[in-house]
């Protein structure tokens, strides 16, 4: 069972404007899906995804709430919601919208809601999360200089090493762009890494991702394709090109993710 653990959708009146302004953010990058949840279930069906982890993001807080009720209106069997936090709301004003849309896992995102890390504020609601609610997070470059240095793998460290229990996921291998700072931080941490690497995982040396892989453990990476930015298609022709061993395949692709959030499959 192949399990995109990064999918971003919006709803369809917004998606046209909402992943404009995203590109519009981001480093060079162009989209190659249209950010719906039609186009989503398009390029799934197109790539054999047989679930997408669909990523909500409230840039303000005034937004977690209804950020969260889209993400939790559009789980599926086939789409698993990942709501949104803000350190600008309470700690407990997260955790209760989370609750009242039954959303256990959530995304956090310095470059679009613009704070770091390792805000104390954010570390409140991490330390709130405990074991319950998973974290995906991206890490690493892809916007301004100021907003570069919101999200280092040094950070992710200092989260895993304060919170042992939080079932953490940093997006492209813990350090988007900065990869030899992820690499010397992070290969054996206690941490997921998650494989997205905008405009393809392609773009990256075949042997050092495998090296990576097999450094870090097939059992704590999961593979997300960053849709709409790339083709979940081509994201895993790249995997499966890798040359690594079946099992650790089927781990990368879905395995490890499936145990993460507590889904039945036959790779776990």
């Amino acid at each position: 069972m192949i399990i995109d653990a990064h999918a971003h959708v919006w709803p369809d009146k917004i998606a046209e404007i909402a992943l404009s302004a995203s590109t519009d953010r981001l480093d060079n990058l162009s989209a190659r899906g249209d950010g719906t949840v039609g186009g989503l279930s398009a390029d799934m069906a197109a790539s054999g995804v047989e679930m997408s982890c669909c990523l909500g993001i409230a840039n303000l807080a005034r937004h977690v709430d209804s950020v969260n009720r889209f993400v939790a209106e559009l789980s599926s069997d086939t789409r698993f919601g990942f709501g949104t936090v803000h350190v600008d709301l309470p700690v407990a004003d997260n955790l209760a919208s989370l609750k009242r849309h039954g959303i256990r896992a959530v995304k956090i995102h310095p470059l679009f809601q613009n704070f770091a890390l390792d805000d104390p504020r954010l570390w409140e609601i991490l330390e709130a999360f405990g074991d319950e609610i998973a974290v995906i997070t991206h890490v690493g470059e892809g916007g301004t200089p100021e907003a570069n240095r919101l999200s280092s793998p040094r950070m992710i460290a200092d989260i895993a090493r304060q919170f042992p229990q939080l079932r953490l996921m940093a997006c492209h291998f813990g350090g988007y762009k900065i990869l030899d700072d992820a690499e010397e931080m992070l290969s054996g941490a206690d941490v997921i890494l998650e494989t997205s690497w905008p405009p393809s995982l392609k773009t990256l040396q075949p042997d050092r991702v495998r090296r990576l892989i097999r450094n870090h453990g097939a059992e704590r990476i999961v593979f997300g394709s960053d849709w709409p930015m790339t083709s979940p298609a081509e994201e895993i022709e790249a995997i499966q090109a890798l040359g690594l061993t079946d099992q650790e395949t089927k781990r990368v692709l879905g395995g490890t993710l499936a145990e993460v959030l507590g889904i039945e499959s036959s790779w776990r």
